[in-house]
Protein backbone atom coordinates (compact mmCIF):
# COMPACT_ATOMS: atom_id res chain seq x y z
CA UNK A 1 0.00 0.00 0.00
CA UNK A 2 2.81 2.37 0.94
CA UNK A 3 4.79 1.56 -2.23
CA UNK A 4 1.69 2.30 -4.34
CA UNK A 5 1.32 5.65 -2.61
CA UNK A 6 4.97 6.49 -3.21
CA UNK A 7 4.66 5.63 -6.91
CA UNK A 8 1.57 7.84 -7.19
CA UNK A 9 3.36 10.78 -5.58
CA UNK A 10 6.32 10.31 -7.94
CA UNK A 11 4.01 10.42 -10.96
CA UNK A 12 2.38 13.59 -9.65
CA UNK A 13 5.78 15.22 -9.14
CA UNK A 14 6.84 14.30 -12.65
CA UNK A 15 3.65 15.78 -14.02
CA UNK A 16 4.23 18.91 -11.96
CA UNK A 17 7.82 19.05 -13.16
CA UNK A 18 6.50 19.59 -16.65
CA UNK A 19 5.04 22.86 -15.36
CA UNK A 20 7.71 23.72 -12.74
CA UNK A 21 10.73 22.05 -11.06
CA UNK A 22 10.52 19.38 -8.30
CA UNK A 23 12.70 17.21 -6.01
CA UNK A 24 13.79 13.88 -7.49
CA UNK A 25 15.27 12.76 -4.11
CA UNK A 26 14.24 12.57 -1.44
CA UNK A 27 10.59 12.45 -2.49
CA UNK A 28 9.19 13.17 0.95
CA UNK A 29 9.68 16.52 2.64
CA UNK A 30 11.02 14.68 5.71
CA UNK A 31 13.19 11.54 5.60
CA UNK A 32 14.99 9.37 8.20
CA UNK A 33 18.38 7.73 7.64
CA UNK A 34 20.51 5.32 9.71
CA UNK A 35 24.31 5.26 9.61
CA UNK A 36 27.23 3.91 11.67
CA UNK A 37 30.27 5.57 13.11
CA UNK A 38 33.52 5.44 11.16
CA UNK A 39 31.64 4.97 7.87
CA UNK A 40 30.69 7.32 4.99
CA UNK A 41 27.15 8.75 5.09
CA UNK A 42 25.26 10.19 2.10
CA UNK A 43 22.44 12.72 2.61
CA UNK A 44 20.41 12.80 -0.66
CA UNK A 45 19.20 16.03 -2.30
CA UNK A 46 18.44 16.52 -6.01
CA UNK A 47 16.14 19.23 -7.46
CA UNK A 48 15.14 18.94 -11.14
CA UNK A 49 14.40 22.33 -12.71
CA UNK A 50 11.63 23.02 -15.24
CA UNK A 51 12.02 24.81 -18.55
CA UNK A 52 13.06 28.39 -17.98
CA UNK A 53 13.93 27.69 -14.34
CA UNK A 54 17.45 27.57 -12.77
CA UNK A 55 19.00 26.85 -9.38
CA UNK A 56 20.75 29.88 -7.95
CA UNK A 57 22.08 28.45 -4.64
CA UNK A 58 22.23 25.22 -2.62
CA UNK A 59 22.71 25.37 1.18
CA UNK A 60 22.99 22.56 3.79
CA UNK A 61 22.10 23.37 7.43
CA UNK A 62 21.94 21.40 10.67
CA UNK A 63 19.16 22.13 13.14
CA UNK A 64 20.30 22.74 16.70
CA UNK A 65 18.36 21.65 19.84
CA UNK A 66 17.16 25.24 20.37
CA UNK A 67 15.54 25.30 16.92
CA UNK A 68 18.14 27.46 15.16
CA UNK A 69 19.99 26.34 12.05
CA UNK A 70 23.76 26.02 11.76
CA UNK A 71 25.11 26.41 8.18
CA UNK A 72 27.37 23.58 7.04
CA UNK A 73 28.20 24.16 3.37
CA UNK A 74 26.91 26.35 0.52
CA UNK A 75 27.33 26.53 -3.24
CA UNK A 76 26.33 29.65 -5.30
CA UNK A 77 26.02 29.45 -9.08
CA UNK A 78 28.40 32.42 -9.45
CA UNK A 79 30.31 32.71 -6.14
CA UNK A 80 31.14 29.00 -5.89
CA UNK A 81 31.68 26.64 -2.88
CA UNK A 82 31.97 27.69 0.75
CA UNK A 83 32.27 25.67 4.02
CA UNK A 84 31.31 26.82 7.54
CA UNK A 85 32.88 26.29 10.95
CA UNK A 86 33.90 22.81 12.09
CA UNK A 87 32.24 21.18 9.09
CA UNK A 88 34.45 22.89 6.52
CA UNK A 89 36.91 19.94 6.32
CA UNK A 90 34.48 17.14 7.20
CA UNK A 91 31.75 17.42 4.54
CA UNK A 92 31.56 17.83 0.76
CA UNK A 93 29.08 17.82 -2.13
CA UNK A 94 28.67 14.60 -4.08
CA UNK A 95 28.78 16.46 -7.43
CA UNK A 96 31.14 19.14 -8.75
CA UNK A 97 28.10 21.09 -10.01
CA UNK A 98 25.59 21.08 -7.12
CA UNK A 99 23.37 23.72 -8.68
CA UNK A 100 22.80 21.80 -11.91
CA UNK A 101 23.31 18.17 -10.87
CA UNK A 102 22.98 16.23 -7.58
CA UNK A 103 23.20 18.34 -4.43
CA UNK A 104 23.72 15.33 -2.07
CA UNK A 105 25.97 15.86 0.97
CA UNK A 106 28.71 13.33 1.94
CA UNK A 107 30.10 12.75 5.47
CA UNK A 108 33.25 10.62 4.78
CA UNK A 109 33.92 9.71 8.42
CA UNK A 110 30.68 9.75 10.34
CA UNK A 111 30.89 10.37 14.07
CA UNK A 112 28.33 9.94 16.80
CA UNK A 113 28.11 13.74 17.09
CA UNK A 114 26.86 13.94 13.48
CA UNK A 115 23.50 12.60 14.55
CA UNK A 116 20.72 15.22 14.09
CA UNK A 117 18.34 16.86 11.59
CA UNK A 118 19.76 18.25 8.32
CA UNK A 119 18.02 20.47 5.74
CA UNK A 120 18.78 20.91 2.03
CA UNK A 121 17.69 24.44 0.90
CA UNK A 122 17.32 25.07 -2.87
CA UNK A 123 16.98 28.70 -4.15
CA UNK A 124 15.60 28.91 -7.73
CA UNK A 125 14.75 31.65 -10.20
CA UNK A 126 12.02 32.55 -10.73
CA UNK A 127 10.14 29.81 -8.74
CA UNK A 128 11.59 30.65 -5.31
CA UNK A 129 12.94 28.45 -2.42
CA UNK A 130 12.41 24.69 -1.78
CA UNK A 131 13.64 22.48 1.11
CA UNK A 132 13.99 18.84 2.24
CA UNK A 133 14.61 17.68 5.85
CA UNK A 134 16.61 14.53 6.70
CA UNK A 135 16.86 13.05 10.20
CA UNK A 136 20.15 11.16 10.64
CA UNK A 137 20.58 8.48 13.32
CA UNK A 138 24.14 7.31 14.01
CA UNK A 139 24.79 3.95 15.64
CA UNK A 140 28.03 2.71 17.10
CA UNK A 141 28.87 -0.95 16.56
CA UNK A 142 29.86 -2.58 19.85
CA UNK A 143 33.45 -2.67 20.99
CA UNK A 144 33.95 -5.74 23.15
CA UNK A 145 36.65 -7.58 25.09
CA UNK A 146 37.06 -10.60 27.39
CA UNK A 147 39.42 -10.89 30.31
CA UNK A 148 40.06 -14.42 31.67
CA UNK A 149 40.92 -14.95 35.31
CA UNK A 150 43.46 -17.64 36.15
CA UNK A 151 42.17 -20.01 38.80
CA UNK A 152 43.88 -22.65 40.95
CA UNK A 153 42.26 -25.90 41.97
CA UNK A 154 41.05 -25.58 45.54
CA UNK A 155 40.26 -21.84 45.30
CA UNK A 156 36.83 -20.77 46.60
CA UNK A 157 33.87 -19.91 44.39
CA UNK A 158 34.85 -16.82 42.38
CA UNK A 159 35.06 -14.97 39.08
CA UNK A 160 36.75 -16.88 36.25
CA UNK A 161 36.06 -14.51 33.28
CA UNK A 162 34.76 -10.98 32.56
CA UNK A 163 33.26 -9.74 29.25
CA UNK A 164 32.71 -6.04 28.37
CA UNK A 165 31.11 -4.19 25.42
CA UNK A 166 30.12 -0.62 24.51
CA UNK A 167 27.98 0.61 21.61
CA UNK A 168 24.93 2.55 20.52
CA UNK A 169 22.31 1.42 21.13
CA UNK A 170 23.47 -0.46 24.21
CA UNK A 171 24.46 -4.12 23.39
CA UNK A 172 23.75 -7.12 25.61
CA UNK A 173 26.00 -10.06 26.56
CA UNK A 174 25.52 -13.82 27.05
CA UNK A 175 27.79 -16.85 27.69
CA UNK A 176 28.13 -20.03 25.63
CA UNK A 177 29.45 -22.82 27.86
CA UNK A 178 28.62 -26.17 29.48
CA UNK A 179 30.29 -25.26 32.75
CA UNK A 180 28.12 -25.03 35.86
CA UNK A 181 28.31 -21.41 36.99
CA UNK A 182 26.52 -18.10 37.48
CA UNK A 183 26.60 -14.76 35.62
CA UNK A 184 26.40 -11.15 36.83
CA UNK A 185 25.56 -8.36 34.33
CA UNK A 186 25.96 -4.58 34.75
CA UNK A 187 25.22 -1.52 32.53
CA UNK A 188 27.00 1.82 32.98
CA UNK A 189 25.55 5.31 32.29
CA UNK A 190 27.89 5.69 29.31
CA UNK A 191 26.24 2.75 27.58
CA UNK A 192 28.92 0.18 28.40
CA UNK A 193 27.83 -3.24 29.61
CA UNK A 194 29.76 -6.00 31.40
CA UNK A 195 29.13 -9.60 32.35
CA UNK A 196 31.13 -11.75 34.79
CA UNK A 197 31.14 -15.51 35.17
CA UNK A 198 31.56 -17.28 38.54
CA UNK A 199 32.19 -20.95 39.44
CA UNK A 200 34.13 -23.29 41.73
CA UNK A 201 37.30 -24.32 39.80
CA UNK A 202 38.23 -27.98 39.34
CA UNK A 203 41.05 -29.51 37.32
CA UNK A 204 38.51 -31.31 35.11
CA UNK A 205 37.29 -27.87 33.95
CA UNK A 206 40.67 -26.86 32.57
CA UNK A 207 40.46 -26.11 28.84
CA UNK A 208 36.65 -26.14 28.71
CA UNK A 209 34.81 -23.68 26.44
CA UNK A 210 33.68 -20.38 27.99
CA UNK A 211 32.73 -18.01 25.10
CA UNK A 212 31.20 -14.53 25.37
CA UNK A 213 28.46 -13.58 22.84
CA UNK A 214 27.87 -9.85 22.03
CA UNK A 215 24.42 -8.98 20.67
CA UNK A 216 23.60 -5.69 18.85
CA UNK A 217 20.95 -4.54 16.32
CA UNK A 218 23.70 -3.47 13.92
CA UNK A 219 25.13 -7.02 13.76
CA UNK A 220 23.61 -9.73 11.54
CA UNK A 221 24.61 -12.39 14.10
CA UNK A 222 26.11 -12.25 17.58
CA UNK A 223 29.83 -11.59 17.82
CA UNK A 224 31.64 -14.51 19.50
CA UNK A 225 34.68 -14.00 21.69
CA UNK A 226 36.29 -17.42 22.10
CA UNK A 227 37.80 -18.36 25.44
CA UNK A 228 39.01 -21.45 27.30
CA UNK A 229 38.87 -21.73 31.05
CA UNK A 230 42.29 -21.94 32.73
CA UNK A 231 42.53 -23.91 35.96
CA UNK A 232 45.97 -24.61 37.43
CA UNK A 233 46.59 -27.66 39.57
CA UNK A 234 49.61 -29.51 41.03
CA UNK A 235 51.16 -32.50 39.22
CA UNK A 236 49.53 -35.92 39.25
CA UNK A 237 52.53 -38.14 38.36
CA UNK A 238 52.33 -41.70 37.11
CA UNK A 239 55.16 -44.17 36.33
CA UNK A 240 54.91 -46.50 33.35
CA UNK A 241 57.19 -48.85 31.42
CA UNK A 242 57.08 -49.95 27.77
CA UNK A 243 58.18 -53.44 28.94
CA UNK A 244 55.62 -55.40 30.94
CA UNK A 245 57.99 -58.23 31.95
CA UNK A 246 61.39 -57.49 33.44
CA UNK A 247 63.97 -60.27 33.56
CA UNK A 248 67.68 -60.67 34.03
CA UNK A 249 69.55 -59.66 30.87
CA UNK A 250 66.86 -57.31 29.52
CA UNK A 251 68.42 -54.61 27.30
CA UNK A 252 67.43 -50.93 26.86
CA UNK A 253 64.97 -50.99 29.75
CA UNK A 254 63.46 -47.70 31.03
CA UNK A 255 60.84 -46.19 33.35
CA UNK A 256 58.80 -43.11 32.36
CA UNK A 257 57.38 -40.58 34.87
CA UNK A 258 54.53 -38.42 33.47
CA UNK A 259 53.89 -35.22 35.43
CA UNK A 260 50.38 -34.35 34.14
CA UNK A 261 50.09 -30.98 35.86
CA UNK A 262 49.09 -27.40 34.87
CA UNK A 263 51.36 -25.65 34.24
CA UNK A 264 53.82 -28.22 32.88
CA UNK A 265 56.13 -29.72 35.53
CA UNK A 266 59.43 -27.90 35.96
CA UNK A 267 61.48 -30.76 37.44
CA UNK A 268 61.43 -34.57 37.83
CA UNK A 269 63.44 -36.28 40.58
CA UNK A 270 64.09 -40.07 40.66
CA UNK A 271 65.04 -41.99 43.79
CA UNK A 272 65.24 -45.59 44.94
CA UNK A 273 63.45 -46.25 48.17
CA UNK A 274 65.86 -47.36 50.86
CA UNK A 275 69.01 -46.42 48.90
CA UNK A 276 70.58 -44.76 45.89
CA UNK A 277 69.98 -45.56 42.24
CA UNK A 278 71.86 -48.65 40.98
CA UNK A 279 75.08 -48.23 39.02
CA UNK A 280 74.55 -47.89 35.29
CA UNK A 281 71.12 -46.26 35.74
CA UNK A 282 70.74 -42.59 34.68
CA UNK A 283 68.00 -39.91 34.75
CA UNK A 284 67.30 -38.27 31.36
CA UNK A 285 64.44 -35.76 31.57
CA UNK A 286 61.44 -37.63 32.92
CA UNK A 287 62.94 -41.09 32.13
CA UNK A 288 65.01 -43.53 34.19
CA UNK A 289 67.27 -45.35 31.71
CA UNK A 290 69.08 -48.63 32.35
CA UNK A 291 72.28 -48.30 30.32
CA UNK A 292 73.21 -51.93 30.84
CA UNK A 293 71.48 -55.29 31.00
CA UNK A 294 69.02 -55.60 33.85
CA UNK A 295 70.33 -57.40 36.90
CA UNK A 296 68.51 -59.25 39.63
CA UNK A 297 69.58 -56.71 42.29
CA UNK A 298 67.79 -53.93 40.31
CA UNK A 299 64.55 -55.05 41.91
CA UNK A 300 62.98 -52.62 44.37
CA UNK A 301 60.67 -49.62 44.76
CA UNK A 302 61.46 -46.48 42.73
CA UNK A 303 60.16 -43.00 43.63
CA UNK A 304 59.38 -40.14 41.20
CA UNK A 305 58.79 -36.57 42.49
CA UNK A 306 57.31 -33.96 40.07
CA UNK A 307 57.11 -30.20 40.80
CA UNK A 308 55.46 -27.17 39.13
CA UNK A 309 54.53 -23.62 40.23
CA UNK A 310 51.42 -24.82 42.03
CA UNK A 311 52.95 -27.66 44.05
CA UNK A 312 54.72 -31.03 43.96
CA UNK A 313 53.61 -34.65 44.15
CA UNK A 314 55.37 -38.04 44.22
CA UNK A 315 54.52 -41.58 43.17
CA UNK A 316 56.10 -45.08 43.51
CA UNK A 317 56.76 -48.04 41.22
CA UNK A 318 57.70 -51.52 42.45
CA UNK A 319 60.04 -53.27 40.03
CA UNK A 320 60.06 -57.10 40.12
CA UNK A 321 62.75 -58.87 38.07
CA UNK A 322 62.61 -62.58 37.27
CA UNK A 323 65.52 -64.86 36.43
CA UNK A 324 63.91 -66.36 33.31
CA UNK A 325 62.41 -64.51 30.40
CA UNK A 326 59.23 -65.28 28.59
CA UNK A 327 57.52 -63.63 25.71
CA UNK A 328 54.42 -61.85 26.99
CA UNK A 329 51.20 -62.09 25.07
CA UNK A 330 51.04 -58.44 24.13
CA UNK A 331 54.58 -58.52 22.69
CA UNK A 332 53.40 -61.25 20.34
CA UNK A 333 50.24 -59.42 19.33
CA UNK A 334 51.45 -58.99 15.77
CA UNK A 335 52.32 -62.70 15.51
CA UNK A 336 48.92 -63.62 16.90
CA UNK A 337 47.19 -61.40 14.36
CA UNK A 338 49.26 -62.85 11.52
CA UNK A 339 48.64 -66.44 12.69
CA UNK A 340 44.91 -65.82 13.05
CA UNK A 341 44.75 -64.27 9.59
CA UNK A 342 46.64 -67.23 8.11
CA UNK A 343 44.32 -69.70 9.86
CA UNK A 344 41.25 -67.89 8.57
CA UNK A 345 42.72 -67.88 5.07
CA UNK A 346 43.44 -71.62 5.21
CA UNK A 347 39.92 -72.29 6.51
CA UNK A 348 38.44 -70.28 3.66
CA UNK A 349 40.58 -72.20 1.12
CA UNK A 350 39.50 -75.55 2.62
CA UNK A 351 35.85 -74.53 2.46
CA UNK A 352 36.25 -73.42 -1.15
CA UNK A 353 38.01 -76.71 -2.00
CA UNK A 354 35.26 -78.80 -0.38
CA UNK A 355 32.54 -76.84 -2.14
CA UNK A 356 34.25 -77.20 -5.53
CA UNK A 357 34.90 -80.91 -4.92
CA UNK A 358 31.31 -81.51 -3.95
CA UNK A 359 30.08 -79.74 -7.08
CA UNK A 360 32.47 -81.76 -9.24
CA UNK A 361 31.26 -84.99 -7.64
CA UNK A 362 27.66 -84.07 -8.32
CA UNK A 363 28.52 -83.21 -11.93
CA UNK A 364 30.44 -86.50 -12.37
CA UNK A 365 27.59 -88.51 -10.87
CA UNK A 366 25.10 -86.85 -13.22
CA UNK A 367 27.35 -87.63 -16.21
CA UNK A 368 27.73 -91.28 -15.12
CA UNK A 369 23.98 -91.63 -14.72
CA UNK A 370 23.32 -90.20 -18.17
CA UNK A 371 26.08 -92.40 -19.70
CA UNK A 372 24.65 -95.53 -18.08
CA UNK A 373 21.17 -94.62 -19.31
CA UNK A 374 22.50 -94.02 -22.84
CA UNK A 375 24.44 -97.33 -22.80
CA UNK A 376 21.34 -99.24 -21.65
CA UNK A 377 19.31 -97.67 -24.45
CA UNK A 378 21.96 -98.62 -27.03
CA UNK A 379 22.14 -102.22 -25.70
CA UNK A 380 18.38 -102.50 -25.83
CA UNK A 381 18.27 -101.23 -29.42
CA UNK A 382 21.11 -103.65 -30.40
CA UNK A 383 19.30 -106.67 -28.88
CA UNK A 384 16.09 -105.76 -30.62
CA UNK A 385 17.88 -105.48 -33.97
CA UNK A 386 19.64 -108.85 -33.39
CA UNK A 387 16.37 -110.57 -32.57
CA UNK A 388 14.78 -109.19 -35.72
CA UNK A 389 17.70 -110.45 -37.90
CA UNK A 390 17.60 -113.90 -36.20
CA UNK A 391 13.87 -114.23 -36.83
CA UNK A 392 14.42 -113.29 -40.45
CA UNK A 393 17.14 -116.00 -40.85
CA UNK A 394 14.91 -118.71 -39.29
CA UNK A 395 12.21 -118.06 -41.85
CA UNK A 396 14.71 -118.37 -44.74
CA UNK A 397 16.19 -121.61 -43.32
CA UNK A 398 12.86 -123.41 -43.43
CA UNK A 399 12.58 -122.62 -47.13
CA UNK A 400 15.86 -124.43 -48.02
CA UNK A 401 15.71 -127.62 -50.07
CA UNK A 402 15.66 -131.03 -48.46
CA UNK A 403 18.93 -132.04 -50.07
CA UNK A 404 20.78 -129.18 -48.54
CA UNK A 405 19.33 -129.99 -45.14
CA UNK A 406 20.39 -133.68 -45.40
CA UNK A 407 23.85 -132.74 -46.63
CA UNK A 408 24.25 -130.24 -43.83
CA UNK A 409 23.14 -132.65 -41.18
CA UNK A 410 25.53 -135.29 -42.56
CA UNK A 411 28.43 -132.91 -42.25
CA UNK A 412 27.34 -131.97 -38.70
CA UNK A 413 27.19 -135.63 -37.83
CA UNK A 414 30.73 -136.21 -39.06
CA UNK A 415 32.03 -133.16 -37.09
CA UNK A 416 30.29 -134.39 -33.98
CA UNK A 417 32.16 -137.64 -34.21
CA UNK A 418 35.48 -135.78 -34.45
CA UNK A 419 34.75 -133.43 -31.61
CA UNK A 420 32.58 -135.57 -29.39
CA UNK A 421 29.82 -132.93 -29.37
CA UNK A 422 26.21 -133.11 -30.52
CA UNK A 423 25.81 -132.23 -34.14
CA UNK A 424 23.46 -129.38 -33.26
CA UNK A 425 26.37 -127.49 -31.64
CA UNK A 426 28.90 -127.96 -34.52
CA UNK A 427 28.76 -125.13 -37.08
CA UNK A 428 28.71 -125.67 -40.78
CA UNK A 429 31.44 -124.42 -43.12
CA UNK A 430 30.54 -121.26 -44.86
CA UNK A 431 29.56 -122.12 -48.46
CA UNK A 432 29.90 -119.75 -51.34
CA UNK A 433 26.74 -117.99 -52.38
CA UNK A 434 25.87 -119.34 -55.87
CA UNK A 435 22.18 -118.43 -55.79
CA UNK A 436 21.02 -121.98 -54.88
CA UNK A 437 22.82 -122.50 -51.62
CA UNK A 438 22.52 -120.55 -48.40
CA UNK A 439 25.54 -118.89 -46.77
CA UNK A 440 26.45 -120.33 -43.41
CA UNK A 441 26.40 -117.88 -40.52
CA UNK A 442 29.51 -117.18 -38.50
CA UNK A 443 29.21 -117.75 -34.74
CA UNK A 444 32.66 -116.43 -33.94
CA UNK A 445 31.21 -113.52 -32.08
CA UNK A 446 29.90 -115.88 -29.43
CA UNK A 447 33.49 -116.37 -28.28
CA UNK A 448 33.64 -112.65 -27.49
CA UNK A 449 30.62 -112.79 -25.17
CA UNK A 450 28.29 -110.77 -27.45
CA UNK A 451 24.62 -111.44 -27.76
CA UNK A 452 23.77 -113.42 -30.92
CA UNK A 453 22.54 -111.35 -33.83
CA UNK A 454 20.86 -112.22 -37.14
CA UNK A 455 23.17 -114.06 -39.56
CA UNK A 456 25.45 -115.23 -36.70
CA UNK A 457 23.29 -117.97 -35.11
CA UNK A 458 24.48 -121.56 -35.77
CA UNK A 459 22.28 -123.58 -38.06
CA UNK A 460 21.29 -127.02 -37.01
CA UNK A 461 18.33 -127.95 -34.94
CA UNK A 462 15.34 -126.41 -36.67
CA UNK A 463 13.32 -126.86 -33.56
CA UNK A 464 15.60 -124.37 -31.76
CA UNK A 465 15.28 -121.81 -34.56
CA UNK A 466 11.55 -122.31 -34.79
CA UNK A 467 11.23 -122.01 -31.06
CA UNK A 468 13.21 -118.77 -31.25
CA UNK A 469 10.96 -117.52 -34.02
CA UNK A 470 7.78 -118.48 -32.24
CA UNK A 471 8.55 -117.39 -28.72
CA UNK A 472 11.06 -114.64 -29.60
CA UNK A 473 14.35 -113.72 -27.97
CA UNK A 474 12.67 -110.67 -26.44
CA UNK A 475 11.30 -112.98 -23.70
CA UNK A 476 14.71 -114.50 -22.74
CA UNK A 477 16.56 -112.69 -19.99
CA UNK A 478 20.03 -111.24 -20.52
CA UNK A 479 21.69 -113.52 -17.97
CA UNK A 480 20.85 -116.63 -19.96
CA UNK A 481 22.36 -115.19 -23.13
CA UNK A 482 25.52 -114.21 -21.35
CA UNK A 483 25.84 -117.72 -19.81
CA UNK A 484 25.44 -119.32 -23.26
CA UNK A 485 28.05 -117.02 -24.77
CA UNK A 486 30.56 -117.88 -22.03
CA UNK A 487 29.93 -121.65 -22.47
CA UNK A 488 30.39 -121.57 -26.25
CA UNK A 489 33.47 -119.39 -25.84
CA UNK A 490 35.12 -122.16 -23.80
CA UNK A 491 34.35 -124.80 -26.44
CA UNK A 492 35.01 -123.06 -29.82
CA UNK A 493 37.39 -120.62 -31.45
CA UNK A 494 37.30 -118.87 -34.82
CA UNK A 495 39.96 -119.33 -37.60
CA UNK A 496 39.73 -118.30 -41.30
CA UNK A 497 35.99 -117.90 -41.14
CA UNK A 498 35.46 -121.33 -39.47
CA UNK A 499 34.19 -122.03 -35.99
CA UNK A 500 36.47 -124.80 -34.73
CA UNK A 501 36.18 -126.82 -31.47
CA UNK A 502 38.84 -126.49 -28.82
CA UNK A 503 40.81 -129.73 -28.37
CA UNK A 504 39.95 -131.59 -25.21
CA UNK A 505 41.66 -134.82 -24.18
CA UNK A 506 38.69 -135.82 -22.09
CA UNK A 507 36.30 -135.72 -25.05
CA UNK A 508 34.04 -138.80 -25.54
CA UNK A 509 33.75 -140.20 -29.07
CA UNK A 510 30.39 -141.67 -29.98
CA UNK A 511 29.90 -144.27 -32.73
CA UNK A 512 28.38 -143.09 -35.93
CA UNK A 513 25.25 -145.07 -35.43
CA UNK A 514 24.50 -143.56 -32.02
CA UNK A 515 23.58 -140.10 -33.25
CA UNK A 516 22.02 -139.55 -36.63
CA UNK A 517 20.55 -136.39 -37.79
CA UNK A 518 16.86 -136.53 -38.32
CA UNK A 519 15.67 -135.88 -41.79
CA UNK A 520 12.93 -133.34 -41.92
Amino acid sequence: MESTRTLTELLLLLIAACVRGAFVEPLQPSTELLSYTDTQTRLPCHYKTAEGESVVQVTWNKELPDGTKEPIIMNHFSEGLRGFGRYADRVKFESFAPTTESSALLLPNTQESDEGVYSCHISTFPSGNFERRIKLTVWTLPISSLDPVMMVEGDPFGEVASCRAVGKPVPWLTWDTDLPGRTQNRTAESGAVSSRYFLHPLRSMNGKKLDCLVWHPGLEKPRRISNRLVVQYPPDPIISSPTSHWYVGLENAELLCEGRGNPEPQSVIWKRKGGVLPDGVAVVGDKLLFGRAVQLNDSGTYECTVKNTVGSEKTYYTLAISEKSHVPLKDNLLLIIIGTSAGVLVLVLVIVFLVVRRRNRRATKRLETELRRTRDQMDSLSRQASFRRLNSYSSVSRMQSEDYAIDSRAKYSQMSLDSGLPSSLVPLKVQPDDGNRHKEPDLGHLLEGDIPSSGDSPPGDDSILESSTTEGYEEEDVNGSEQLSKTLGKMFYTRNGYLRPIENRNVIFLPNNVYKPQVV
